[in-house]
């Protein structure tokens, strides 16, 4: 049987991601099911993770699968010296399907052209995160009932955040119009303006924040400053709380506007929004049980029609 993984965003059509999120609709309807008794997903956690790595444990879980895995490198043989292919070749011989968050840009890849079992990537380096991005997908198109002609408002990290890398490619399908937000410093990388530009998809770059700049936003996707990826802390203390998003500045915002952020926060969207209606960033983050649910059943060869007709549905 032909080997699936999902280890870039990239790749994927228009078809095969509203495919995905009628999966990820179908599970949040019913998410608990028997449909992967006997299975096995590995999770190996080379960087820290909360939402990532317990969302994906709790789908497998929730899908009736059994959990190995390590959250801490340094708990394993790689604190040895063991090499990322003996690792992966060794999980494989347990494991069903690997779920895999690391480092260096591009392990995910490699990854997946040494196993035999599917990789998932849940993370690589400041490239992409494939996973997350499907269940901002799935959120967007939950609160605005369409992906297509979106304002996207991109707000903070740009040049190292993964999460925003992805949704640009992924949204080359549906004709957005991006608005990116960021200092010099952490400004969007040329190659993701150059796929902007190839791709037809629109965008404006802004240093600006406040209340007039976010009027016309459909979806304003905050990001954190990620102190891990700096090698000049000075660098990082120049920038860390250039933009704050305050409940002051949602007075004029469109209805339908809704503030999503792939978590963890640190200070970039203050407490006093929590309560505002336009906050869905924890909503968005309980989307990404349904989403990983998709996703680990799609890789393992389980289709949608399977889904509907299932008879494992637990109450």
């Amino acid at each position: 049987m032909e080997k699936h993984d999902f280890v870039t965003i990239a790749n994927l059509s228009k078809e095969k991601i509203e495919y995905l999120i009628q999966m990820a609709h179908e599970f949040e309807c019913h998410p608990n099911r028997e449909l992967l008794k006997g299975k096995v997903v590995a999770t190996l956690f080379y960087e820290p993770s909360t939402r990532t790595r317990l969302s994906f444990e709790t789908a497998a879980q929730r899908l009736g699968a059994r959990v190995i895995g390590f959250s801490d490198a340094k708990a394993s043989s790689v604190s040895k010296g063991e090499t990322l292919k003996d690792t992966i070749m060794m999980v494989s011989n347990y494991a069903d399907v690997i779920v895999m968050r690391h480092y260096i840009e591009g392990a995910a890849q490699y990854a997946s052209e040494v196993s035999p079992v599917p990789i998932i990537n849940a993370g690589d380096g400041a490239h992409q995160h494939p996973s997350q991005c499907m269940l901002d997908l799935y959120t967007i198109y939950q609160t605005q009932g369409r992906l297509t002609d979106l304002n996207i408002y991109l707000v903070g990290d740009l040049k190292y955040g993964r999460t925003v890398h992805s949704l640009i490619m992924a949204m080359r399908h549906f004709n957005p119009t991006f608005h990116f937000i960021a200092p010099q410093e952490l400004a969007m990388p040329d190659e993701y303006k150059l796929y902007c530009a190839d791709h037809g998809i629109r965008y404006e770059e802004h240093t600006q924040f406040d209340e007039d700049v976010i009027s016309d936003a459909d979806i304003i996707y905050m990001t954190r400053v990620q102190k891990e990826r700096f090698s000049d802390l000075m660098e990082y203390e120049r920038v860390k709380n250039v933009y704050i998003l305050r409940n002051s500045m949602l007075g004029h915002v469109k209805d339908n506007m809704r503030i999503l952020h792939p978590l963890p926060r640190v200070n970039e969207i203050s407490y006093d929004v929590d309560n505002n209606p336009h906050a869905y960033y924890i909503q968005q983050a309980r989307n990404g049980l349904y989403a990983r649910e998709a996703i680990i059943s799609d890789v393992l060869g389980i289709s949608i029609d399977e889904i509907r007709n299932d008879k494992t549905i637990i109450f």
